[in-house]
């Protein structure tokens, strides 16, 4: 067993205009300042990365490279988040999800999914350049609206989204390959792959691609009431990055997991800072050892109350607590009797 890496923490909650989130050096001091080791780095913000840049030039990966280390942090792998969420958009959410693109492409759905599609291949090719072997991202949606089948949904329709959803990644999936590197799809309400049966869909539909992986985040499955330690025994070897965030679900006589239209702070479900809600981490840490993570784990920060300056700097102890130094020794070594084969065919009665 190897010892998980971090911790790391997700910048795309924390850039900003001002200072020190306003630039990739100040934000990487500002992280290792806290304790942080890694960083992850949204591919979407230029004050922090230029991914066109990343995509042609290796020099620029190695300076962006060199800029981290000196700060204190390594670049733990690299988001496209908002881009992968537009490479399957229901016409529902058009509007809605027009601000995640370039300013050319808004308000033409075709435009923007060439767009998309686009960043993702950059995304393969900086990726090769950095040497990463995980990639984070959304899968997108098309069924999404359908979730609640009512009425009923036509025979046929999901098995038509999913194929859709597959055709449109296979090719991003297989530049990932080339460039030897995993897809981690954040498992996700909002997305068609948001829990583990749409996960096996979306795999059937893609052929079982290898490099179709999952970046797990517990705080989504505590939302829908999922047993999210179970999903490691069941996805391990298909979990390529880690996202360490909490949540809680506080159900009443008023609302439950569809939480009834109300602000973060009034839902039944609310994400949390770390230690603040309901997730298990000592039973994820220890699963995720067992298993034989040996990749980062890292903050992503969404809390309905806590600020994220408070959040960030109770998340890098909080993670370094949990991490297991997993062991190459068993603990009852010590009473060993350091028998051979013969020895054990006697204790077993077996003639030999």
């Amino acid at each position: 067993m190897q010892t998980i890496k971090g911790p790391g923490i997700f910048l795309a909650q924390f850039a900003g205009d001002e200072e020190p989130f306003n630039d990739f050096s100040s934000i990487c001091r500002w992280a290792a300042g806290h304790g942080y080791k890694g960083v992850q780095l949204p591919t979407w913000d230029a004050r922090l990365f230029d991914l066109s840049k990343a995509a042609e030039s290796k020099d620029y990966c190695d300076e962006v490279t060199g800029v981290a280390r000196e700060a204190g942090v390594e670049i733990t792998d690299l988001s496209t988040h908002l881009q992968g969420q537009l490479v399957a958009v229901h016409p529902a959410f058009d509007e809605a999800f027009d601000g995640f693109a370039a300013p050319e492409v808004r308000g033409n759905p075709k435009a923007r999914k060439e767009w998309a599609v686009n960043q993702l291949m950059m995304a393969a090719k900086a990726s090769a350049h950095f040497g990463f072997n995980s990639h984070v991202t959304f899968p997108g949606a098309l069924a999404w609206p359908f979730l609640y089948p009512w009425p009923q949904r036509p025979a046929g329709l999901i098995d038509t989204a999913f194929a859709e959803l597959a055709k449109r990644w296979v090719p991003i999936l297989d530049a990932f390959d080339e460039a030897d590197c995993d897809v981690g799809y954040e498992i996700h309400p909002g997305e068609d792959v948001f829990d583990g049966a749409t996960f096996e869909m979306f795999l059937e539909a893609a052929k079982n691609h290898p490099r179709l992986k999952i970046n797990y985040d517990p705080s989504h499955f505590v939302l829908q009431q999922l047993d999210y330690v179970g999903f490691i025994d069941i996805y391990h070897e298909r979990i390529c990055a880690f996202h360490v965030k909490d949540a809680e679900f506080n159900p009443t006589a008023r609302q439950g997991v569809y939480s009834g239209y109300q602000p973060w702070t009034k839902r039944a479900g609310r994400f949390r800072s770390l230690g603040d809600g309901q997730v298990d981490f000592s039973a994820i840490f220890s699963k995720m050892a067992e298993h034989g993570y040996t990749s980062w784990a890292v903050l992503e920060w969404e809390c309905c109350l806590k600020s994220p300056e408070q959040g960030a700097a109770e998340g890098a102890p909080f993670i370094a607590h949990h991490i297991i130094e997993t062991t190459d020794k068993a603990f009852d070594d010590f009473a060993s009797g350091g028998t051979d084969e013969a020895a054990n065919r006697r204790m077993l009665g077996i003639e030999r």
